[in-house]
């Protein structure tokens, strides 16, 4: 039945084959159940809640890839999206994370329209090449930089002069007994910490032992640093060893059930079109965010099948220029969306294809039985929810640093030598990261990319989409500055 069902022959694999590749990208990227829920309980989402939401999230998407597609990837809560749900939107914007996950549902049901409609292929192709790369890269440069601030190596001076407000208020000079937030203009001084605080040294030796387990190629590297730095933070201190399992899977789904579907509630979705200023953030938000894992999902899928042959160069083609769902792109980008609408039900951020899927397909994975296998690898993993309390931030920090730095390997595909292209990929990758906005990279880019093109009077080389997109983030720019 397996063989039928999926045509393991054609593909020249096996079942054991398959079985062995989706165990091995289970644990490549089994280190998300513990990383997202790190993340995004900064927002006030309870962390339990999160870790069975990224494990259903997980298994339903990534079912959907294996049985739909056919396709040996897996799919998960992505850690760039995990990022922009964070740290612009809610930290960023403003927004609540339950308005955070209505925009994610958002982004699944547009993403799902645009998929099912040549309008997919029509965004992919109005974008260059070059902010696409510089889009990839700027999102690793960001995540990376996270992944230090979380970690607690870096220190932040600021001289009392340049602080605008304190605690969301205006600064007159005044002290607080408690302090919430401070907001400075840029005269802030970032500087290196001194290593002594015991969580910060354990972010050190976190970061280090997962960069040897990365360098030596050792299998699951960072679902072992993990665990590994969670030890070692146990005599420094650092990592609770307080485990009550029975609580725990008590709270994991009383937690669950207080984020399932708020994304369509009455304090989610609805209550961010309150207002055509609000309308159009919301628009320009989801649009980045769609476009971020689209390019995230293609870059995946190109990257490792096509020299695997898993998608031939007629494979490739028909995704750009076919009608229907022939290609096996085409099906696998359909099960991108659909789970990322899911992943705003459940109650986290966007999903993506995972690169770490690379892994399982080195083994030899060709079919969806190796995305089945991986989806009960998920499942299987509810068993570890009184672990989340327990693993520390320096433990999942260091993922973020190196994560990023691995996707930051698309700026070898820019043409640094040719200014009209520096300049739109410096400023799309250098806003991600230091505004701690995506959305704002992005339409710094375009907006760059457009003038220096419009200068040059190469209207040509700018799409009608580019230009709409491009005019709608001015009018966000002088909206936020107006108001």
């Amino acid at each position: 039945m397996l063989e039928r069902f999926f045509k393991l022959s054609d593909n020249h694999t096996n079942v054991r084959t398959e079985i062995i590749a989706g165990i091995t990208t289970f644990v490549a990227m089994g280190y998300i159940i513990f990383l997202n829920p790190s993340v995004l309980s900064l927002t006030g989402m309870p962390s339990q809640g999160v870790f069975l939401a990224t494990i259903l999230t997980a298994v339903v998407g990534t079912l959907i890839t294996g049985l739909f597609a056919n396709l040996p990837y897996a799919l998960a809560p992505s850690i760039g999206m995990q990022a922009m749900f964070t740290y612009t939107i809610v930290f960023g914007l403003g927004y609540t994370w339950k308005q955070a996950l209505g925009m994610v549902f958002l982004v699944g049901l547009v993403d799902v329209i645009i998929t099912l409609t040549k309008i997919r292929s029509a965004i992919v192709k109005a974008i260059p090449d070059q902010l696409k790369h510089a889009i990839a890269a700027g999102i690793g440069l960001f995540i990376a930089y996270i992944g230090l601030k979380n970690a607690g190596f870096l220190n932040f001076l600021v001289d009392p002069q340049n602080i605008l407000t304190l605690n969301n208020k205006p600064f007159t000079g005044g002290g607080a007994k408690v302090i919430e937030s401070i907001t400075a203009n840029g005269s802030s001084t970032p500087e290196i910490a001194t290593f002594s605080q015991p969580a910060v040294l354990l972010g050190l030796i976190g970061l280090v032992v997962l960069v040897l387990l990365v360098v030596a190629n050792v299998p699951g590297a960072f679902l072992l640093s993990v665990f590994i730095t969670t030890i070692i933070g146990i005599p420094m201190g650092v990592t609770n060893t307080h485990i009550d399992a029975m609580a725990s899977f008590t709270s994991t789904f009383k937690d669950f059930g207080g984020i399932f579907g708020q994304a369509l509630g009455p304090d989610g979705l609805w209550s961010m079109f309150t207002s055509p200023k609000h309308i159009l953030i919301v628009v320009l938000t989801v649009f980045s965010m769609g476009l971020s894992g689209l390019f995230d999902a293609i870059g995946t899928f190109i990257g490792t099948g096509m020299t695997t042959g898993i998608f031939s160069e007629a494979d490739q083609k028909e995704f750009y220029e076919g009608k229907g769902f022939k290609s096996k792109m085409d099906r696998g980008l359909v099960a991108d969306t659909f789970a990322t609408m899911f992943a705003g039900i459940f109650g986290t951020s966007n999903t993506t294809t995972f690169i770490e899927a690379s892994a399982g397909i080195k083994a030899g994975g060709r079919t969806g039985l190796t995305s089945v296998v991986v989806a009960i690898g998920f499942l299987l993993a509810i068993i570890a929810a009184p672990l989340v309390n327990v693993i520390p931030t320096a433990a999942t920090a260091p993922i973020l640093i190196v994560v990023g730095i691995m996707m930051m390997n698309e700026f070898k595909a820019i043409e640094w030598d040719d200014i009209e292209i520096a300049i739109p990929a410096f400023f799309t990758s250098a806003f991600m990261a230091f505004s701690y906005s995506i959305s704002y990279g992005i339409a710094a880019g375009f907006i760059f990319f457009v003038v220096i093109k419009s200068v040059k009077r190469k209207f040509a080389e700018i799409s009608p989409i580019l230009w709409i997109v491009t005019i709608l983030f001015l009018l966000n720019f002088i909206s936020l500055a107006v108001n």
